[in-house]
């Protein structure tokens, strides 16, 4: 049962990881076709991933749905978590990969293992071990090689690419950092059903995105539906699965499938140019995720 737990465990992990990098890669397609923007579409991938979250939540947890709603004080941390979590993980992502493409998106955002052992170390106040070094250093000749493409005098990405990816990576740590407390007590998918929701309601009262003329065809349509569905609801649900039968170490591993998914598929589906700097500079990120969490777990 054991071995079986771990095999279903890889497949979910990888599933999950995968989505995630073809969901970015439909977010690509839509800013190129269509007559829509990150924070729109943030908009609606939220207030729908927040709506089948709900209804998953509804039929699965019930009762500490109802007992959350009614804790007024962690309701008020929810609203936080939700506003300067989850819309800023979301948003900054998506702004990347407008400015720039979802594989280079993608590879930026994993930043967030690398800043967040420097977090660590400043917060315990110890100074960081030799592999933590060499993979920061390798965070930043990662990023360094896709900014400039080896060249010091030259910017091969969009100066708004280069903020946005490096603020997916710092928002992708408030996602994780904020509602540590608040999973701890009522459970992953309640806090982040709601937070979706919450946030999505928030940018739909703002943005009133049914007056926005998008011209979205079945083509742009579908890609909408595979981001809410595929790229948030399923990956979410199966890449937490996966966690839970193979433990975050593991994980973690699989889940840098996901530049990978991101690039080839920008690659190959939207013909992306990717330069060989470029794939350096993405090993070197990659490379960190491996490097802190093989320490992580000795």
């Amino acid at each position: 049962m054991a071995d079986e737990n771990v095999k279903r465990g890889m497949v979910c992990a990888t599933i999950g990881a995968l989505s995630w990098g073809l969901s970015g890669t439909c977010g690509q397609y839509l800013f190129m076709h269509y007559t829509i923007d990150a924070l729109l579409l943030t908009n609606i991938r939220m207030f729908g991933a927040g709506i089948v979250l709900m209804i998953l939540v509804i039929s699965l947890q019930r009762q500490t749905l109802t007992a959350l709603l009614h804790n007024r004080r962690d309701m008020v941390q929810l609203a936080a978590f939700s506003v300067f979590g989850l819309v800023t993980c979301q948003l900054t992502y998506l702004s990347a990969i407008q400015y720039a493409n979802s594989g280079t998106a993608t590879v930026l955002q994993s930043l967030n293992v690398a800043l967040m052992s420097c977090v660590a170390a400043i917060r315990f106040r110890r100074w960081p071990d030799r592999w933590q070094i060499i993979a920061i250093f390798l965070a930043l000749a990662g990023v360094f090689l896709i900014a400039t493409g080896g060249q010091i005098q030259t910017m091969v990405i969009s100066p708004q690419g280069l903020f946005w990816g490096i603020g997916a990576a710092i928002g992708s740590i408030l996602y994780t950092v904020i509602p540590h407390k608040q999973i701890r007590k009522w459970g992953t998918l309640p806090v982040n059903a709601l937070g979706m929701l919450i946030g999505g309601i928030v940018l739909t009262l703002c943005l009133r995105p049914w007056q926005s003329a998008m011209n979205l065809d079945t083509t742009g349509i579908l890609a909408i539906a595979f981001i809410v569905l595929i790229g948030t609801v399923a990956s979410f649900t199966l890449f937490l699965r996966g966690v839970g039968d193979i433990g975050p170490v593991k994980a973690t591993f699989i889940g840098t499938l996901e530049p990978v998914s991101a690039t080839l598929s920008s690659l190959f589906f939207l013909g992306t140019p990717f330069s060989f700097t470029d794939f350096i500079g993405f090993a070197c990120i990659i490379a960190t995720v491996y490097l802190i969490t093989m320490k992580s777990q000795t």
